[in-house]
């Protein structure tokens, strides 16, 4: 349970150096920046950085300018980078060369695009008038009588027979969807307001075809002809842009790279403070990396620094990085999710990796699907870089060698008995999971690794909290040696003479092991006090103490019981999988041949499907319910050294 050992720095040097020293941190990746002003309580002679990047701006211009062209920057590798100088004249003088090259070539472009747009619209609009005998330019001769071409929707159209009493309300049809018919209608200039009111109101809408001249089919042909025009337009501007990038990429990039890492070096700076002519700037690195980071800073001849470990600042809330063996870090996603430990706490994420794996496959016991839930996490992770694959690899295994003790292959309870009987010497599979004493065994075996569990849980709360020195909860908290000792003896005691007929409970056995840390509990707050030597160990009321101490003991020794029997769901599930499963194949017994084997494959990959869901929440659920809350607070906040080149 490792979280990564860290010492915050302090550098002090001239205002002239500090592009020097945001470079070191920066190059180092590292480096976490923290509020240089927050670490000294006098601050009245410390004037804090506030100055606007000057790398930004030409950034941001050259690579709105770059995507805008569809073109890619690439951002070279610091080897690439290493004797690369520009000076901020050189960079905002080429950025807005290129810029304005590239900006000129797509609004070229661009214009020539929504001119293709609007002639495609315009020819689609054409194309329902082509077949109808019309000479466009005597329609626009017409003096005396107005025509007028669109659309109209179905359910208009057929009520136009109600309007047959005026001689001018006549549509002319020509093309027609689902939706439309397309066609003219005719006005003489007198009338054409009454008309076009009443096409109006029928939801007609006109199609303007004032700039077409001779037929629509020669319009149509003509709007094609002036489309593609457009499009070798749109071509030969594609061909310039390609050759201006060709010929100025590699500058590009080079520009881009160093306009990048300037900008990310230049944001250090906004974390440290100014002294007169001086700076301090403060930060996080690893424990690993001081001669590397100290090695750096030893070639400038005016800064000097400091380095202590992360213990000494706990009060600054050190930020933290988990440090794990691989089989665990996938799990550093579920405790990601609930919170980060604080440096001193302890990191829960194997404890987290084995119950998953342990609770999961015995939750979803069956050979074949477990095989089958590791090789689509595999996929998951290789594929498309999920997190959740990685943990479904070991789970899928752990559901594998659990089914195998139940003897379920894909549901089949009874294809491994010949392996059993044959290489074991065994009358048949280990756990008949549907036969009553057993059923009965899986559920006190639930509870049993439940109340384990949450002894464990209580352990880990006591080492991490006498490890902080917070005795309060280390020796008197629900989840301290108090809490332990109530919880173990109730168990022993009641659990044991339940079903092991244990006679031990006494009167003795009821104050001292019951009682007893009940009232140690009740009074925690004053006793902790008392140990750890606060004044404030004296409850300003006794009465409203007391209340209060009343609810909160009712709610411990609640939670003992409802935590303890949330793991209920650990055999409930054993005993679901198989019911689910017998569902299955009661129906594909009802069939033959192809039916049969359909609906066993149909049946396995949605029993798949829904149980693996189901049974990653429940066990999630009883992580950070039954077991995380009893020993960890997540209030820790993430190392984030300064990077320029983030691992992909």
């Amino acid at each position: 349970m490792a979280v990564l050992k860290i010492k915050v720095t302090s550098i002090i040097g001239r205002m002239g150096d500090l592009d020097k020293v945001t470079a070191v941190c920066g190059k180092s990746g590292v480096f976490h920046p923290d509020n240089s002003l927050s670490f000294y309580s006098d601050t009245s002679d410390f004037t804090p950085l506030s100055e606007e990047n000057p790398y930004s701006a030409p950034l941001q211009r050259l690579t709105d300018a770059v995507n805008a062209s569809r073109k890619k920057l690439e951002l070279l590798s610091e080897k690439e980078m290493e004797h690369v100088q520009f000076t901020r004249e050189e960079t905002e003088s080429y950025v807005r060369s290129i810029a304005s090259s590239l900006d000129s070539l797509q609004k070229e472009r661009a214009q020539a695009q929504q001119q293709v747009e609007q002639y495609t619209r315009e020819i689609e609009q054409v194309s329902h008038f082509v077949g109808m005998d019309l000479n466009l330019d005597e329609i626009h001769d017409c003096k005396y009588i107005k025509v007028r071409f669109g659309s109209l929707p179905k359910e208009s159209f057929e009520k136009l027979n109600s309007y047959k009493q005026n001689p001018y309300i006549i549509f002319f049809p020509c093309t027609h969807d689902d939706l439309k018919y397309w066609g003219v209608y005719f006005a003489p200039i007198d009338a054409v307001s009454e008309v076009d009111r009443i096409f109006s109101s029928l939801y007609f809408e006109r199609t303007r075809l004032a700039e077409l001249r001779g037929t629509p089919e020669g319009g149509v042909e003509e709007l094609r002809t002036l489309r593609d025009q457009e499009i070798e337009k749109i071509q030969r501007v594609d061909a310039k842009i390609d050759a201006l990038w060709k010929k100025e990429q590699t500058a590009c990039a080079q520009i881009y790279s160093y306009l990048t890492e300037q900008s990310v070096f230049f944001g250090i700076r906004r974390y440290a403070a100014r002294y007169n002519d001086n700076f301090i700037l403060t930060g996080w690195i690893p424990a690993s990396s001081e001669k590397a980071f100290q090695k750096e800073l030893d070639q400038l001849d005016s800064v000097e620094y400091t380095f202590e470990g992360a213990e000494e600042e706990l009060s600054h809330s050190p930020p933290v990085a988990l440090k794990n063996k691989a089989v665990f870090r996938p799990f550093e996603f579920f405790v990601d999710m609930y919170g980060l430990p604080s440096y001193d706490e302890v990191d829960p994420t194997p404890f987290v990796a084995i119950t998953y794996i342990l609770l999961f496959g015995i939750m979803f016991g069956d050979l074949g699907q477990g095989v089958c839930v590791s090789i689509v996490g595999w996929l998951m992770w290789k594929w498309k870089k999920m997190k959740l694959g990685k943990i479904l690899i070991p789970c899928g295994i752990s559901a594998a060698v659990f089914g195998a003790l139940f003897g379920s292959v894909f549901g089949f309870e009874h294809a491994l008995d010949p392996l059993y009987k044959n290489v074991f010497g065994l009358s048949g599979k280990p756990i008949e999971v549907m036969e009553p004493a057993t059923t009965n065994m899986i559920i006190y075996s639930a509870v049993g690794i439940g109340i384990l569990l949450v002894i464990v849980a209580i352990l880990i709360n006591i080492y991490s909290c006498i490890r902080r020195k917070h005795w309060e909860n280390a020796l008197f908290g629900p989840n301290g040696l108090a809490g332990l000792v109530f919880y173990t003896a109730l168990v022993a005691g009641f659990g044991g003479q339940l079903i092991f007929g244990w006679q031990i409970v006494n009167t003795a056995y009821i104050i001292g092991l019951i009682v007893l840390p009940i009232l140690v509990m009740f009074f925690r707050e004053v006793l902790g006090g008392l140990v750890e030597r606060r004044s404030d160990w004296k409850p300003e009321s006794w009465g409203n103490f007391i209340m209060q101490n009343f609810f909160e003991v009712f709610e411990f020794l609640l939670s003992y019981a409802t935590n303890t029997m949330s793991f209920l769901r650990v055999g409930a599930f054993v005993l679901v999988h198989a019911g689910m499963m017998l569902v299955v194949f009661t129906l594909a017994e009802m069939s033959s041949g192809v039916a049969y084997v359909l609906i066993a494959v149909i049946g396995n990959v949605f029993v798949m499907a829904l149980e693996g869901l189901l049974v990653g929440i429940q066990v999630l659920r009883l992580e950070f319910y039954e077991m995380f809350s009893r020993f960890f607070d997540g209030d820790g906040r993430p190392f984030n050294p300064v990077v320029v080149r983030r691992e992909q």
